[in-house]
């Protein structure tokens, strides 16, 4: 089962392309600090990867804490990811862009390159911390 979403907004000067875990449930955000208190290279792995870095260059979502959230190590190498409370993409286009003949492939292209994250985090929230699945 895929998780996640992917989303097109088009507006005056503010159109964008994006997806991901815009405000994960309370047991879904803790399975993925979980998985990146555990094990954060994955998910460091598709966030610098060139064409990631090409489309997105970072992971955006709000920052849930200030500080580690309970239970978990504030000193934790991952704890820029832990301490966020959504992990989504965006990339965002002009509007000559969007009107342009190339906008649809751009699209595609986007949520192509969105694939390698949504798959990953996908994994995490059907799954365990033992990795077996929930379903």
């Amino acid at each position: 089962m895929l998780r996640g979403g992917y989303y097109i907004h088009l507006e005056n000067n503010n159109s964008f392309v994006g997806g991901g875990f815009w405000s994960p449930n309370k047991e879904d955000l803790y399975r993925i600090r979980k998985e990146f208190e555990m094990d954060s290279s994955e998910i460091q792995k598709i966030t610098s990867d060139k064409t990631f870095k090409k489309y997105f260059s970072d992971l955006k979502g709000e920052i849930g804490v200030k500080t580690a959230p309970r239970g978990f190590d504030n000193n934790h190498p991952a704890i820029d990811l832990i301490r966020k409370k959504q992990f989504v993409v965006k990339r965002n286009f002009t509007d000559d862009e969007v009107i342009a003949g190339s906008f649809k492939i751009e699209v595609i292209a986007t949520f192509i390159a969105m694939r390698p994250f949504f798959d990953y985090m996908s994994a995490v929230l059907t799954t365990d911390l033992n990795g077996e699945s929930i379903y």
